[in-house]
C-alpha cells in the first residue's frame, strides 16, 4: 500500500475510533459492546475506496467525507456481527477476536447490530455536507445496504444453503450480499466528488466486479487458510454456496483471474490517478 493510502486509512482510523456512538445507561455492557468489534481491528477496505474516490479529485472534502466513510464501516459491521449469530453462521471468531453473541449473548450482539445499522445514517444525516448531497448518500446506502442488496443476498444465502446454486445464481447472490456495498462505497465517493452521473455509474459498475473479486478471494481464504491466519472460522463451508464449492479452488482462482482481467480493462476508463491508486488496493487486499 502506497504512502499516501497508508496516511488515508491511520487518519480515517483514527477519526473512526474518535467518533464510535457513545451512550450513558446502566447497562453493565452495551457501550462496551457497541465499541468492541471496530478496537478489534478490520481492513477497512469500504471506508477507503470511498475516500481514495475523494481525496483524487476534491481532497478539501476529506473532513466531511470521513463522516460517510465511519457510516459506510458502521452498516458493514453490523451485517458481520448478525452474520456471526448461531441464526446465521454460528461463528465464534471474528477479525481475531470472539464474536459478540460468545463474549455477551445473543440478544446483545442483535441489539449492537441493530443500533449500527441505524447510527450509520446518523453518521451520513450530521456529515458537514450540503442536505442535497445528503440525502443522495443516504439513499444510495440504504439502497445496496438493504432490501434490494445486502439483506437480499444475505435471505438467498440462508434459504438456499443445503441446495446448490448454479454459477449465475452463486453470482447473483454475492452480488447482493457482498458486492453491492463494495459498489456503493465507490460511487459514494464520486457522489461527494459531486463527479458526473456517467463516472458515478462507471465506478459503481466497477465496483460490482471488485466486489465479486473480494468475495472469491473470500472463499479462496476460507477453503486454504487456517482460523489462525484468517482471524475467523475456516474451512466450515464446505456445505454453503461459495465459489471454491462449486469450482474446486483451482476453478475460483482462475475466476478470480477472469474478474481481475476485467477490472484492469474497466480501470482504463478512469483517471489514471484512481486507476492507480484502485489497482493499488486490489494488489494489497484482493491478489
Amino acid at each position: 500500500m502506497q504512502n499516501r493510502s497508508k496516511k488515508l486509512l491511520n487518519d480515517f482510523e483514527t477519526f473512526l475510533q474518535s467518533h464510535l456512538p457513545q451512550t450513558e445507561s446502566f447497562h453493565p455492557h452495551y457501550q462496551k459492546a457497541l465499541t468492541e468489534m471496530f478496537q478489534a481491528g478490520g481492513k477497512r477496505f469500504r471506508p477507503l475506496l470511498l475516500l481514495e474516490v475523494v481525496d483524487t479529485y476534491t481532497p478539501l472534502l476529506l473532513p466531511a467525507a470521513f463522516h460517510i466513510a465511519a457510516g459506510i464501516e458502521m452498516l458493514h459491521t453490523y451485517s458481520l456481527i448478525h452474520d456471526d449469530l448461531p441464526t446465521f453462521d454460528d461463528a465464534d471468531l471474528r477479525r481475531g477476536h470472539p464474536t459478540l453473541h460468545v463474549t455477551y449473548d445473543q440478544v446483545t450482539a442483535t441489539l449492537v447490530g441493530d443500533a449500527l445499522n441505524s447510527h450509520s445514517f446518523y453518521m451520513i444525516a450530521n456529515a458537514p455536507l450540503a442536505d442535497e448531497t445528503k440525502i443522495v448518500l443516504i439513499k444510495e446506502l440504504a439502497r445496496n445496504g438493504g432490501a434490494e442488496g445486502m439483506v437480499l443476498g444475505q435471505a438467498i444465502d440462508c434459504h438456499f444453503e443445503n441446495s446448490p446454486l448454479s454459477l449465475e445464481e452463486l453470482s447473483f447472490l454475492h452480488m447482493n450480499k457482498t458486492a453491492k456495498l463494495i459498489a456503493a462505497s465507490l460511487k459514494m465517493g464520486a457522489i461527494i466528488a459531486d463527479l458526473d452521473r456517467a463516472e458515478q455509474e462507471k465506478l459503481y459498475e466497477t465496483g460490482l466486479k471488485i466486489g465479486l473479486l473480494f468475495q472469491i478471494q473470500d472463499d479462496i481464504i476460507d477453503a486454504t487458510f487456517s482460523s489462525e491466519e484468517a482471524g475467523k472460522p475456516t474451512q466450515n463451508d464446505t456445505v454453503k454456496n461459495s465459489f471454491t464449492n462449486l469450482l474446486g479452488v483451482a476453478g475460483a482462482v482462475r475466476e478470480k483471474e477472469a474478474l481481475i482481467a476485467d477490472i484492469e480493462t474497466m480501470l482504463g476508463e478512469v483517471d489514471p490517478e484512481l486507476k492507480e491508486r484502485l489497482n493499488n488496493m486490489i494488489a494489497f487486499y484482493l491478489k
